[in-house]
């Protein structure tokens, strides 16, 4: 394949584009996690510089009973480099709230079923990923980058790991819901009085 550039320094720079990666974490502070929490995880990791809790959302895939991820933008990703100086990280999906220990995969067996995983259920992402690398998708091309490839694997654990993100914002429905009903109410009064 030739090589491409590294589409990695599309990484999200300005306000808009950080709302859009944000904006799942926005459901589940609303109390969407069931609903998110299918298809993305909250992945909660202790910031390397701060020491406090840091929520992002990445995509998640369960295999045989474990969780993994893709590491969009690799190393340069916060995250993953809050991974590397803890890696007890809580992990939200709609599984429910889990410690976990983050790490990077690089055997060839479990990688391969990874690949395999991402390609039957979410294609596009994951071409997209190995082409944003100049890697094809392959089995071969991505055993032969591995090291290029950032993948994580999350395996429960009894650590202390940072707390997760609460739903703290659930109380907005029946406000958006009063809101609702009143702007109906005073809609039919205003109808019957004309």
């Amino acid at each position: 394949m030739k090589e491409k550039p590294d589409r990695l320094a599309l990484y999200p720079q300005s306000d808009w584009m950080r709302w859009i990666f944000k904006a799942p974490i926005f459901s589940w502070r609303l109390g969407l996690g069931p609903v998110v929490g299918k298809v993305v995880m909250i992945l909660t990791t202790t910031g390397r510089k701060s020491g406090l809790p840091r929520h992002t959302m990445i995509e998640c895939h369960r295999i045989n009973g474990k969780k993994y991820a893709p590491c969009a933008y690799g190393e340069r990703a916060d995250y993953y480099q809050n991974i590397l100086v803890d890696p007890r990280v809580t992990v939200q999906t709609a599984d429910g709230t889990e410690a976990m220990i983050a790490s990077r995969l690089t055997d060839d067996e479990e990688m391969t079923l990874f690949f395999k995983e991402g390609m039957n259920s979410t294609p596009g992402m994951l071409a997209w990923y190995l082409e944003s690398l100049g890697i094809e998708p392959t089995v071969e091309a991505v055993l032969a980058n591995k090291d290029r490839i950032y993948w994580l694997r999350f395996d429960p654990t009894e650590e202390l790991t940072p707390p997760g993100l609460e739903v703290d914002l659930a109380w907005l429905w029946p406000l958006a819901l009063g809101v609702v009903l009143i702007a109906w109410i005073l809609d039919r009064r205003d109808k019957k009085e004309k």
